[in-house]
């Protein structure tokens, strides 16, 4: 499982950089755990969940083990969009 979750921060990382998505992502790989601090505010992370149905704690912890090689892609656009549109 922990390996697991390791790729999945490294995916999620990667996927954050190809796409452009502005801010330094380097913490969500540096962390341990099941969960990871995104750095997200309330109203990005409002912005997920109404727009992308994404859900986390209002101070922007997401749970790894939740995700997987198929819903990194959906989570990244999602992120993208929220530090680009929603300040």
């Amino acid at each position: 499982m922990a390996d697991r979750i390791i790729r999945m921060r490294q995916q999620l990382f990667d996927a954050l950089r190809a796409k452009g998505t502005p801010g330094d992502w380097s913490h969500i790989i540096k962390q341990i755990g099941m969960f990871t601090f995104t750095g997200l505010n309330k109203e990005q992370v409002a912005f997920m969940t109404k727009e992308y149905h994404i859900y986390m704690t209002s101070d922007g912890r997401i749970s790894m083990a939740g995700l997987s090689s198929r819903t990194i892609p959906h989570l990244t656009d999602a992120i993208h969009a929220a530090v680009t549109r929603a300040r």
